[in-house]
C-alpha cells in the first residue's frame, strides 16, 4: 500500500522513537530544520519528546516513545518523520499496534535505528516506508543531495539515481565538500535491469529483529516473491568480521531464500581491516555462495549521501554509468 504523497500545507509529525535533539547540535539544527519545513509550506505537529533525553540513551521511556509513534499514525498528518537514529529504538516495538497503523496508513520515514520502524512497518502491515534521512538534516536552507530526494521521495517524485562523491562526514559538511570518488562493485551483474520489491535496512537492527514476534520477514517474501525482491542493507557499529555473523544469521533464518538481487551501502565502518579483511570481502564472503546479483558500495548508508529508499515498494534497479537507478512503478 502507498500512502498519500505528500503536498503542500500538509502536515508533518515529528517524532523520537530512539534519540531526542537534546544537545548541540542536533537540537539547534532540528529548529532550524522546523523553520526550513515550515518555510517550504509545510505544518508542522511536534510530537512530546522530539526535545526530551528521559529515557535510558533515548528520548523518553518505551511506552512513551510507543505512544508518540501511535498517535502520530492517528492524527491527520500525511508524514511521520523520526528526529533521530539511536541505539534502542527496538524497545518500542512491543508497545506498537500495527493494526491501528494500517488503519492510518502514511509515511514514516527515518534512518538507521529507524529500522526498527521503517522495516517492521512494511513487511507487518504492506505499507511502503522510506529509509531516508531524519529530519534534523532538513537543517541546510539549501538542501543536501539526500535530504532533497528524501522530500522529493515523500511528494511522488518515482526516479532516483546515486551520487557523484560521497564523504566520511556529510553531516558537518556543505554541499560542495563531497571529496571521495564512488567504486561501486558489481558481483555475479550482468547489466541487465532487476525488477521487484525493495526491503531492508540497517543490518544492526535487522539482526535484532531476526526471530522476534515482528519479524514477518518470510510472510512477506512468500506474498511478493513472484514480483521479484531486491533487499538492501548496509551497517553501523558492524565490523566486516561482525557482519559476516550477521548475514549468516539472516541467512540461517531463511530470509535470502527468494531474494533475487542485493543492493549494499557503505558502513560507517567503511574502511575496517578486522582479521585483515575488508568490509567488501566480507559482504562477498557471506553472499557469494547465493549466487545473486549484487552491487556493493551503493550511495546507500552511514557515509553519505545517501540515497533514500522506499522499503516495500515496486521498482526497477539498474547499474549503469558507474551510477545506480532506481524507478519506482507507482
Amino acid at each position: 500500500m502507498i500512502p498519500k504523497f505528500l503536498e503542500k500545507n500538509d502536515k508533518i509529525y515529528l517524532v523520537a522513537p530512539s534519540f531526542g535533539c537534546v544537545m548541540p547540535p542536533y537540537d539547534i539544527r532540528l529548529n532550524k530544520a522546523i523553520d526550513n519545513l515550515k518555510n517550504m509550506g509545510f505544518n508542522l505537529i511536534l510530537g512530546p519528546n522530539i526535545f526530551k533525553g528521559e529515557g535510558l540513551i533515548s528520548s523518553n521511556s518505551p511506552r512513551l516513545r510507543a505512544k508518540e509513534i501511535m498517535d502520530a499514525f492517528k492524527s491527520d498528518a500525511t508524514a511521520v518523520i523520526s528526529v533521530g537514529g539511536g541505539e534502542l529504538m527496538c524497545e518500542i516495538l512491543e508497545y506498537i499496534d500495527f493494526n491501528i497503523i494500517k488503519e492510518n496508513p502514511k509515511w514514516f520515514m527515518g534512518f538507521s535505528d529507524n529500522t526498527n520502524l521503517v522495516y517492521t512497518i512494511t513487511i507487518n502491515t504492506d505499507i511502503e516506508t522510506i529509509y531516508g534521512i531524519n529530519a534534523p538534516n532538513f537543517f541546510h536552507e539549501k538542501l543536501e543531495y539526500d535530504s532533497l530526494d528524501s522530500l522529493r521521495m515523500l511528494m511522488g517524485e518515482k526516479n532516483f539515481m546515486g551520487y557523484k562523491k560521497w564523504t566520511l562526514n556529510s553531516s558537518n559538511k556543505p554541499l560542495y565538500d563531497y571529496t571521495f570518488d564512488k567504486k561501486t562493485r558489481m558481483l555475479n551483474y550482468n547489466f541487465k535491469s532487476y525488477k521487484g520489491r525493495i526491503i531492508g535496512g540497517c543490518l544492526d537492527c535487522l539482526i535484532n529483529l531476526c526471530g522476534t514476534k515482528v519479524d514477518k520477514t518470510k510472510e512477506y517474501i512468500n506474498r511478493h516473491k513472484d514480483e521479484g525482491i531486491i533487499f538492501f542493507f548496509e551497517a553501523c557499529d558492524l565490523n566486516s568480521v561482525s557482519l559476516i555473523r550477521a548475514i549468516n544469521q539472516l541467512k540461517l533464518a531463511g530470509w535470502f531464500i527468494d531474494v533475487d538481487a542485493f543492493i549494499v551501502g557503505r558502513s560507517l565502518n567503511y574502511f575496517d581491516k578486522s582479521f585483515n579483511i575488508t568490509m567488501n570481502e566480507a559482504y562477498y564472503y557471506a553472499l557469494k555462495d547465493l549466487n545473486k546479483p549484487m552491487l556493493l558500495n551503493c550511495d546507500l548508508g552511514h557515509l553519505g549521501p545517501s540515497l533514500p529508499i522506499r522499503c516495500g515498494a515496486l521498482a526497477t534497479v539498474e547499474y549503469k554509468n558507474n551510477n545506480l537507478y532506481i524507478t519506482y512503478e507507482e
